[in-house]
């Protein structure tokens, strides 16, 4: 069995990694040649503002009271330069977006998990390709772009990281930050000949990173007065900077300015999905080459935004985000940055029509380069018989357009130009999307097989070894081998065939791995036989209604996904579940608290998911009831009579009881101390952390009876969870613990209501006392239905309080009590242990139910298995790579979140084995026993 445990973790690990090379590899290709406008730019130097986390809405819309936000800012846009929106792309984070604005392309979702600061390929960028580039702000995104520099020619300035603080009295200082140190750089500059000399050079960029906005908004939130404010520092930031720049070149008019964000922010402060208020932010771009505001009578958009800014007769000009690098090296004739995929928008340029027609042209031959490589690489690593070339893009096609170009630039036909140049663009655009995308099919369907097969091969080792649907068929050992020689030999065919095109190393792996398993399946046959002969027996409408049920389920939890409150309509069917099947005439207690608790769990998929104001009273509420809980729970405990337990134990307890107080304590004073503004207290981040530590150490000295270890490790995982809690969802572990309890109890009732076992006392029941092989029952129909409760059950502790499918859900609130300086993969791991805990709470009841139906742990598992597989399988052909930007964005967490849940069952099955059987043991005084 380990084997086969072994075995599943590396087949779901193949099948989770598999979705990032057949759907969100790296599109970066090298290898071309940089290409230049050759007629003089109309700047001489660019200032680069990037407002981090600076929504559109938020800059351009009035105050209540009809004036700016921004007066400066909304002063260019309405007499000195182009504005408009940039759409940026998921993942929304900050290194994503600088790529796009700064390199021109669009790094693959899973970036996301790539860092911030270092490089995971190497690229070219504006900064690049520019004489000099000085930059100021975080350290988080300046030292990726030196770094992919080549030369030493980009200089950064960056203030401490430790300054990236939510819990910080105000974070527009960091922005303060920048703007000083650019003042004193210029004026430095006037007493050292060699900069001076340096910063009057051609080509010549300064970029500020601005990250006091993002920072205002994930700790106060993007309506708060913080957040406004900022926006209004910036905004004379940006209007002194500009007056220095342009006093220190004698407004020489040879500078353009751009300001944009490198994405937006939910209302509820986070980003890194694909809402609105996310993707849409700011583009204004004026100075040298830029056009002035061009008046219009009527434009039209699908949004209300120009009515709401009070901006209808100005022309707004949309970009998509990679839209910005070719635009910055236009404006200062540097070569486009190699890998840019951006199309140059012309009607920010306010040039003669030829600058315009040869940037265009520029634009195109740059991407079509890209597209040349592309091709040449995928025609190296496939057989000519088989390569199927992109037809619109021949090599005929491609001399035809860049003949036909360069004829009307000649003869001065250049709007004729810039729409050929458009077309050439699109079409190798459309061509590089065309190879990268390739082999997607033939990957596609290899994994398809290899999910089918996994999934087909579990069933049958669940009816072989834990069901007496089949009888033991001998082998027969010729057959055997034959059927190994004829797999053997396929899968030498399609390594041979993978070795002459040079594919990818991983390539192996994805179109190898259906062979072993559909072999594992193969073999077999005699199983399959059996099993068909017995299911024919049947009745075939019970079966059929069987099926119809199981289907039914699976596409419930598949819904749930989408749509939360499918999980209320679940639990509400589970609170009817004693009724349909008449176990409430044996137990009608437990199944009038089985029912009410269904009730009062289905209340928290119904709640908002986000947008949440931070609701600590109902956190010290959570703690509160916590302890009271305890109280009732001991008081019982201490008047059963239990021969087998020690009442030193009971000690446990009461410092898990402590513990909880302590946190409830702590969340309420770290929310008033930040509040205040005074910051995180030292003493509450001790106190967490070491909460955090020694919660897991206190639940391992609890007794390993039934009730009292899973009540403390309720104990244990409350204390670490109320610190992680900022509002009603502090209330679900213990609505969800209770439900499990009880359904350790109602699964005793369904045991001996189908006769299946003799009821075992459950307050005696020890975790530790090992189960003789011999006990274990055969699987029964209703085990099913067990497993598809757990399954349920996990998926309700994974969405009950919010969709963590994405990114945008996770409230960094949540880790005050922690950490308040930005660290995103310490906040991210607290933030998946927040998640994780209801989960712990769901596997350590599936572990209790198992042992006490007198189940192997691994027949169970397996039928879980199974629903999890059939799931992922849906989400797999789920998947999109088109479409909006929050579908791609869903559809990609959605298939990584249920593939991880399968890895993570694996992994949290021994968990909760070690977390209800092991114990550490403590020197105890010595009793003296009567004989």
């Amino acid at each position: 069995m380990p084997v086969f445990i072994l075995a599943g973790l590396l087949v779901h690990c193949v099948f989770l990694v598999s979705i990032f090379d057949i759907y969100f590899s790296s599109p970066l290709v090298h290898g071309m040649t940089p290409q230049q406008t050759a007629l003089p730019p109309p700047a001489k130097r660019l200032v680069l503002f990037v407002a981090d986390g600076l929504r559109a809405d938020s800059l351009y819309e009035l105050d209540s009271n009809g004036t700016a936000r921004a007066p400066y800012l909304r002063s260019i846009l309405e007499n000195n330069g182009s504005w408009g929106i940039s759409h940026t792309r998921v993942p929304t984070e900050s290194r994503p977006g600088h790529v796009a604005l700064i390199a021109g392309f669009y790094e693959d979702v899973s970036a996301v998990a790539k860092g911030w600061k270092e490089n995971p390929v190497e690229f070219d960028s504006v900064f690049n390709e520019s004489k000099y580039t000085w930059s100021w702000g975080s350290p988080d995104i300046l030292p990726m772009f030196a770094k992919g520099a080549t030369g030493d020619h980009v200089y950064t300035f960056c203030y401490a990281a430790e300054s990236e603080d939510f819990g910080a009295e105000d974070a527009a200082k960091l922005d303060i930050w920048v703007f000083d140190h650019v003042k004193s750089f210029f004026n430095s500059s006037r007493s050292n000949q060699t900069l001076f000399s340096a910063l009057n050079e051609e080509k010549v960029v300064l970029f500020l990173h601005l990250l006091g906005i993002d920072t205002n908004g994930h700790a106060h939130r993007p309506n708060s007065r913080e957040y406004q404010e900022n926006i209004k520092q910036v905004d004379e930031g940006v209007k002194e900077i500009a007056s220095l720049i342009d006093n220190f070149y004698g407004n020489d008019g040879k500078t353009a300015f751009i300001l944009t964000s490198d994405h937006g922010m939910t209302d509820w402060g986070s980003h890194g999905a694909g809402h609105p208020s996310e993707t849409l932010t700011p583009l204004i771009v004026w100075g040298a080459g830029v056009n002035y505001p061009q008046k219009v009578t009527s434009q039209f958009f699908e949004d209300n935004f120009l009515k709401e800014w009070n901006l209808e007769n100005l022309k707004r000009l949309d970009v998509n985000q990679a839209d910005i690098a070719p635009l910055m090296a236009s404006l200062i004739g540097v070569p486009f940055p190699l890998n840019s995929v951006g199309t140059l928008p012309l009607e920010y340029l306010n040039t003669s029509a030829l600058f315009k027609a040869e940037s265009m042209f520029t634009n195109a031959v740059q991407i079509l380069e890209q597209f040349k490589v592309k091709m040449s690489q995928k025609k190296k690593t496939t057989l000519s018989i088989l390569f199927t070339p992109f037809k619109p893009l021949s090599a005929s096609e491609q001399i035809n357009f860049l003949k036909k170009i360069r004829l009307y630039i000649q003869q001065q036909k250049y709007d004729e130009a810039v729409s050929l140049c458009k077309t050439l663009i699109d079409l190798a655009l459309e061509g590089l999307s065309y190879y990268h995308t390739y082999d997607r099919l033939f990957l596609g369907l290899s994994i398809a097989l290899s999910f089918v097969g996994w999934t087909t091969y579990v069933i049958l080792v669940i009816i072989k070894a834990h069901t007496n649907l089949t009888k033991t068929v001998p082998a027969n050992k010729k057959k055997s081998t034959g059927l190994f020689y004829g797999f053997a030999s396929a899968g030498m065919i399609i390594a041979f065939f993978l070795l002459i095109q040079t594919c990818p190393w991983t390539y192996y792996i994805y179109c190898l791995l259906p062979v072993p398993v559909w072999y594992a399946v193969v073999k077999e046959i005699p199983v399959i036989q059996d099993l068909a002969t017995n299911v024919l027996s049947l009745h075939i409408g019970q079966f059929i209604g069987f099926l119809l049920v199981c289907i039914l389920g699976i596409e419930i939890l598949v819904f749930s996904f989408f749509y939360r409150s499918a999980l209320t309509v679940g639990l509400l069917v589970f609170a009817g579940w004693p009724v349909i099947t008449q176990l409430w005439i044996q137990a009608k207690t437990k199944a009038l608290i089985w029912t009410l608790l269904c009730v009062l769990l289905a209340i928290f998929p119904l709640m908002p998911v986000v947008g949440r104001e931070p609701n600590i009273p109902l956190v010290i509420a959570a703690g509160l009831l916590t302890i009271l809980m305890s109280f009732f729970s001991l008081s019982s405990l201490c008047k059963s009579e239990n021969k087998y337990r020690d009442n030193e134990d009971l000690k446990v307890y009461f410092y898990q009881m402590f513990s909880v107080a302590l946190s409830t304590y702590v969340v309420g004073s770290t929310h008033n101390s930040l509040k205040i503004k005074q910051g995180l207290p030292v003493m509450n981040q001790i106190i967490s952390w070491m909460t955090l530590v020694f919660s897991p150490v206190l639940l391992l000295l609890s007794p390993t009876f039934l009730f009292e270890r899973l009540f403390s490790i309720l104990l244990s995982l409350m204390s670490t969870y109320l610190l992680l809690s900022t509002g009603y969802e502090a209330l679900f572990p213990l609505a969800l613990f209770g439900l499990m309890f009880v359904w350790i109890n109602m699964e005793q009732e369904a045991l001996q209501h189908y006769g299946l076992s003799l009821k075992p006392k459950l307050a005696v029941f020890n975790f530790t006392c090992t189960m003789d092989i011999t006990q274990f029952r055969q699987l029964h129909l209703d085990d099913v239905r067990r497993s598809f409760f757990f399954v349920f059950f996990i998926v309700t502790a994974f969405f009950g309080t919010g969709n963590i499918a994405s990114i945008n859900s996770f409230d960094p609130a949540s880790v005050y009590c922690f950490l308040t300086v930005f660290s995103p993969f310490m906040m991210g791991g607290l933030l998946l242990l927040k998640v994780a805990i209801p989960f712990v709470l769901v596997s350590c009841a599936f572990e209790a139910v198992q042992v006490t139906t007198q189940l192997s742990s691994k027949s169970l598992f397996l039928i879980v298995l199974v629903i999890s597989d059939i799931m992922a399988l849906h989400f797999f052909f789920l998947v999109k790579d088109y479409g909006s930007w929050l579908d791609i964005g869903t559809s990609i967490s959605h298939y990584v979140l249920v593939m991880s849940l399968t890895i993570f069952m694996m992994v949290m099955n021994g968990l909760a084995q070690l977390l209800t059987t092991q114990r550490l043991g403590l020197p105890r005084r010595n009793k003296h026993h009567s004989m």
